[in-house]
């Protein structure tokens, strides 16, 4: 296994989404490598209180118009070095807003605009990687949609919509006539039915772009979207999969490749999720911590050509974190109030 560069000091990062698995992830990760801000919507957020509480702050909703003011305000105000994003809301337009944090010596560790446009239009990104690796039989779903089209699909079929993540809105409709004028809308996804295994796939990038590695992962029990069980697996075909879907829509940090299998045992595209996932502990745990790599790598250094994991399970269950009572709910807006 190759070996990872040694502790650094990394400057100051700043990590928003901090209530959610990913964000904590990378808290932990980072933790003893850099100094940490932690940020979310909420005060009461875990994440929040895996960091001191002078480095704690709260922002508006991702989707908010203020969201990047009020972001690039606690950056500056706490002299991030790195901000890194973390909730599929915020990404787009931190990406798009990247030039206004350089201008104070900021970078944002997130993907290109276009390879989040992608990643985030569900039918954009079958369209990206179709040809090159499978992708399900897809439709988008609008008024003039026929029965003939989605007798395509064969039956039953499933229905999601074009943007979201966590598994939101997807459903398993047993053909046409259980389609609402809702799902016409032109925002509904309807793709074929994959009967086999899922699996979510790791991969890390170079910012200038190459893949490092890439680590399948099995989903054996999900709760709410997010693996609460599962395993690695040493599968080429899966490797190789991750790493051409990577490829394909310009990665060049970490990003999630999520696929199922179909009836004959070969994978197809689901989604990708240009984000750290909620499960990359299980990744950290195969002896590749993505989090810490790509951190490095944001500020400058090289990674390896190559990197290689060893096959481990992990099941998950809830952590409980300890807060002074004197800091329990008291977090300052990004504008110190």
């Amino acid at each position: 296994m190759t070996t990872q560069s040694s502790p650094s000091s990394l400057g100051t990062v700043l990590v928003t989404g901090a209530g959610g698995a990913a964000a904590v992830t990378l808290l932990r990760s980072l933790a003893g490598h850099a100094e940490l801000v932690a940020a979310d919507i909420d005060p009461v957020a875990v994440g929040l209180y895996l960091t001191d509480a002078s480095r704690r702050v709260l922002l508006p909703r991702g989707d908010s118009p203020d969201f990047v003011d009020a972001l690039l305000a606690a950056a500056v105000a706490h002299h991030a070095d790195l901000v890194a994003p973390t909730v599929d809301a915020e990404l787009l337009e931190v990406s798009l807003a990247a030039d206004r944090f350089a201008e104070h010596g900021i970078r944002v560790l997130v993907e290109s605009p276009d390879t989040l446009r992608t990643c985030l239009d569900k039918s954009t990104l079958m369209q990206r990687c179709a040809g090159r690796v499978r992708v399900p039989q897809s439709l988008v779903l609008d008024g003039a949609t026929t029965d003939a089209e989605l007798a395509a699909l064969g039956a039953p079929f499933i229905v999601k919509p074009r943007s979201g993540a966590g598994g939101r809105g997807f459903r398993v409709v047993a053909g046409p006539g259980e389609l609402t004028d809702a799902d016409r809308a032109g925002d509904v996804l309807a793709q074929e039915l994959l009967p086999g295994d899922e699996y979510s796939i790791d991969v890390l990038c170079r910012p200038g772009g190459g893949v490092v590695a890439a680590v399948p992962r099995r989903r054996d029990k999900v709760d709410s979207g997010i693996a609460v069980a599962g395993r690695t697996v040493a599968d080429p075909a899966l490797e190789t999969f991750g790493r051409e879907v990577a490829e394909l829509i310009g990665a060049q940090g970490v990003v999630n490749v999520q696929v199922k299998l179909d009836a004959e045992g070969s994978a197809a595209l689901l989604e990708v999720n240009a984000r750290f996932p909620g499960t990359m502990a299980l990744t950290q745990a195969a002896g590749i911590d993505m989090p810490l790599l790509a951190v490095r790598a944001a500020f400058g250094e090289p990674l390896p050509e190559r990197l290689d994991f060893r096959e481990v399970a992990v099941v998950r269950h809830w952590g409980d974190v300890v807060v002074p009572i004197d800091e329990y709910g008291l977090v300052p807006s990004h504008d110190g109030r």
